[in-house]
């Protein structure tokens, strides 16, 4: 048990590392083909050792599917979320130990150096073909976006305050047929029906590939992958590696999950569980992009258009209310905004406790830095296009 548990933490361990790898050996087969005599050779053995060290299925190996034996101990779950000010809800219960966050409340810095953050992702990832940085995107928790910004050495945040069940579509790029749309959910209600908070978060993602006939659903529960006629169910009670075609889907048990298309559109989702009997909350997902910057100049949606980068300038840096939280003076996209130095959390590396990421928050709902207004983003359903 021992030995096969090593061997798991060794393939799973960090899904970012395979995902490189697989980015890797799918660079290495495109050059194969042009190559030629010992180039070839040394092309072909370079992506075979890749292959082969981290269980891929590939034109040059066969194909795995592995599913280990469900032997390890439940993992701790998220009891409380934490308010955006980084304090917990007052909500009490039999056990009032907070699992999964640290109880020491962190003093935001006004600036943090980008590298500090991203120190557990390995350098291939994040960075394009001419070793420059690239931003990544996401959605979690309330939901909180946050937009990387490395030319700024910064980063830009601004959440979505919607209804539970409405649809926001967050990817959408009409060349390469890729959308993704994000369901939201709230806290549970009270045993009258009373609404006890309106706070809301991702409870369903969807990920369609038009080109690939591809629709991938994920909840808190389960993982539904429709290939053309074809349906696979996936539990998060399981660890998965499997490839298929250009399509790998990586499952790490109780954590997250890594969807990677093959032609550079990669994305993690994560999970979070709380306490199953918690009065008020309940289990929701997180979104992250990854590398992508390779998608087309086209590429939309409330993370999408962000793609390509954005430009900003932030003057008159001066105190408000909370002397942890200065306001500020934002010009981006011909728009003068006022905005606020705060603090929103990346889960991407670290699914329970997360890595602060300082960001000038803009306010109602991201109006002035997003295109057009939120409910321009608003979609019918999971798998609509926008």
């Amino acid at each position: 048990r021992e030995e096969a548990q090593k061997q798991q933490d060794y393939i799973f361990g960090n899904y970012i590392e395979r995902l490189w790898a697989y980015l890797t050996i799918q660079q290495l087969l495109e050059k194969k083909v042009q190559a030629k005599g010992d180039e070839r050779e040394n092309i072909t053995e370079q992506a075979l050792q890749l292959s082969l060290k981290y269980h891929f299925v590939t034109p040059l190996t066969s194909m795995v599917v592995t599913k280990p034996e469900d032997d390890e101990k439940d993992e701790p779950l998220i009891v409380d979320k934490p308010k955006e000010d980084g304090s917990y809800s007052d909500t009490q219960h039999s056990n009032p130990q907070r699992i999964g966050y640290s109880d020491v409340q962190h003093s935001i810095p006004q600036f943090i150096d980008d590298s500090d953050l991203q120190q557990s992702i390995p350098r291939h990832i994040g960075y394009d073909d001419e070793g420059e940085s690239t931003p990544t995107y996401s959605a979690d928790y309330d939901p909180h976006f946050i937009i990387h910004v490395p030319e700024k050495n910064d980063s830009l945040c601004f959440n979505i305050d919607e209804e539970p069940g409405v649809v926001l579509n967050l990817v959408k790029d009409p060349l390469s047929g890729i959308a993704v749309n994000g369901q939201l959910i709230g806290d549970k209600k009270s045993s009258s029906g009373e609404k006890l908070s309106n706070s809301t978060y991702f409870g369903k993602i969807g990920i369609s590939h038009k080109l690939m006939d591809l629709k991938i659903e994920v909840t808190p529960q389960k993982i539904i992958v429709r290939n053309g006629k074809r349906m696979t169910v996936f539990s998060w009670l399981e660890t998965i590696s499997m490839t298929q075609g250009s399509l790998t889907l990586m499952i790490n048990k109780k954590k997250n999950m890594m969807l990677s298309t093959g032609d550079g559109a990669a994305f993690v989702i994560v999970l979070h569980q709380v306490w199953k009997k918690h009065p008020l909350h309940q289990d929701f997902l997180g979104f992250y992009t990854v590398d992508s910057h390779k998608f087309s100049e086209k590429s939309h949606g409330l993370l999408g258009q962000f793609f390509h980068g954005i430009d900003f300038e932030v003057s008159d840096i001066h105190p408000s209310s909370n002397p942890q939280k200065p306001d500020a003076t934002m010009f981006v996209k011909n728009h003068k905004l006022t905005v606020t130095r705060g603090w929103q959390k990346d889960y991407q590396n670290d699914p329970k406790i997360g890595v602060i990421v300082p960001c000038w928050f803009v306010h109602f709902n991201g109006t002035g830095l997003i295109d057009g207004v939120h409910t321009d983003y608003i979609v019918p359903s999971l798998f609509s296009s926008v």
